[in-house]
């Protein structure tokens, strides 16, 4: 399914989905002791970090 670049569509979709029984929940960064880490990849950041330079996902707003 596609989605558009802005993620303008993700709140209806999240709704939908929610509204079938699913769980719809913002992934954000996992933190490892003082860094942060990517859950795509695992890569290890900065506190600073706003996207991984790893694979180049990004956190939800």
């Amino acid at each position: 399914m596609a989605t558009s670049p802005n993620d303008a569509g993700d709140d209806v979709i999240d709704q939908f989905l929610s509204d079938r029984g699913h769980t719809v929940e913002r992934i954000g960064w996992e933190h490892d002791y003082n860094k942060k880490q990517c859950p795509e990849c695992g890569g290890l950041h900065d506190t600073a970090a706003s996207s991984c330079t790893v694979c180049g996902w990004e956190p939800t707003p």
